[in-house]
């Protein structure tokens, strides 16, 4: 099955921009798609409080696809993006990216995934002006700017230690940013981890809707 999922939320491309943007990615790809999933968010909210989204979720089975417009169309903060590819390539489920013209499979290694985490801090930086914060995201921090060379240093096996010092800032801000992200957890690494992981889903096998009761909503 090859669904259109298409995401309506604050500041995110209208309903109509997404579906033009697939539709002209699946005819260059030669791509028929099955269905349309529309989801409306009235703000920002993080992906553990999109229970509609889980449901959803829970029914892609392995072999199904989702085409998107954009990667934020899954969420505009990088570690739920995180969290979604995750839960995605764990049931065997392949996005397409039609503003970069590419998939997101077991393949997909985490030197390829990084710009798209770069890419969302940089869009996130560009409405911090807004006041307040969506509820249930995390408050900004210094070290969002840092994100992605954080996430691939651990994965490198470099330790918070070696870390810190690199980008000269406190062992322990840098430790208590590093679990509020769940960045271990989403490398699944350890303090002696040496090997870096060649794909995602070498490590990225966590999916955060299964911890939930999908009864909700």
């Amino acid at each position: 099955m090859i669904y259109a999922y298409m995401r309506q939320y604050l500041n995110s491309e209208s309903v109509s921009q997404q579906r033009k943007a697939i539709a002209t990615f699946a005819l260059k790809k030669s791509i028929y798609i099955n269905k349309e999933v529309i989801e409306y968010t009235t703000k920002n909210i993080s992906v553990e409080e999109r229970f509609e989204f889980e449901k959803f979720v829970h029914t892609l089975k392995k072999g199904d696809i989702i085409v998107l417009s954009d990667i934020s169309i899954l969420s505009s903060l990088a570690e739920d993006v995180v969290k979604v590819v995750t839960c995605l390539i764990s049931r065997g489920v392949e996005a397409y990216v039609a503003s970069s013209k590419s998939s997101i499979n077991k393949a997909t290694t985490l030197g390829e995934f990084f710009p798209y985490l770069n890419g969302l801090r940089d869009a996130q930086k560009k409405v911090s002006k807004t006041i307040g914060r969506p509820k249930g995201s995390k408050s900004n921090s210094k070290f969002d700017s840092m994100y992605s060379k954080i996430l691939e240093m651990l994965n490198n096996g470099h330790t918070v230690s070696f870390i810190a010092r690199e980008f000269k800032v406190s062992r322990s801000s840098l430790k208590d940013y590093i679990q509020s992200r769940g960045m271990k957890d989403i490398l699944n690494d350890s303090s002696d981890q040496k090997e870096p992981s060649k794909r995602l889903s070498d490590r990225l096998i966590i999916c955060p809707f299964d911890k939930q009761n999908i009864t909700k909503g």
